[in-house]
């Protein structure tokens, strides 16, 4: 079935949003190379690198279905923290960004009626909770660790053992 009409408009907004959490992804990494966490840095490397692979999923669907898939302008850049904790604050907010984005789609299909797109949605409705539930512990174990360099210097190690092929 050929993708059109409103839902393809979606999908192409779907793409540009997954390279925009690319992009504040690598921001972040950025960030955290500032702070001298090369750990953090390279967690957030890998995940700026999924969210290509999560970009290009949609794209591969719509070029499989007919479409023409179109980046957008892309918003995204220039934002900055200051603390390890805001960086994760940062992507959790991005990461519910896109798991309402992706839950919308799934209205769309449904409304649609387009059953072809059901099986990519599920895949990344089951991916997007484990993002959420992956952000939200560090977040929860950022708390806990609070000023101690320790702390933060052994979650720098444990995070930096994370390779961008993980997903």
């Amino acid at each position: 079935m050929k993708l059109q009409g409103e839902l393809e408009t979606a999908f192409n907004a779907q793409v540009t949003l997954e390279i925009e959490a690319s992009i504040v992804y690598r921001q972040l990494a950025i960030d955290m190379d500032v702070l001298d966490l090369p750990g953090i840095a390279g967690w957030f490397r890998a995940q700026a690198e999924e969210e290509i692979v999560h970009a290009n999923k949609f794209i591969d669907h719509m070029i499989d279905r007919d479409a023409h898939p179109v980046i957008q302008p892309i918003s995204g850049s220039g934002t900055t923290v200051e603390t390890v904790l805001d960086a994760f604050k940062a992507s959790l907010a991005h990461e519910v960004k896109v798991s309402e984005s992706i839950r919308n789609l799934y209205r769309l299909a449904q409304k649609e009626g387009d059953i072809d797109a059901f099986p990519l949605l599920n895949w990344f409705v089951d991916e997007q909770l484990e993002e959420e539930a992956t952000v939200a512990e560090i977040i929860g174990r950022v708390e806990l660790i609070g000023n101690d360099g320790n702390g933060l210097l052994r979650l720098d190690s444990e995070l930096g053992s994370r390779h961008a092929d993980e997903d």
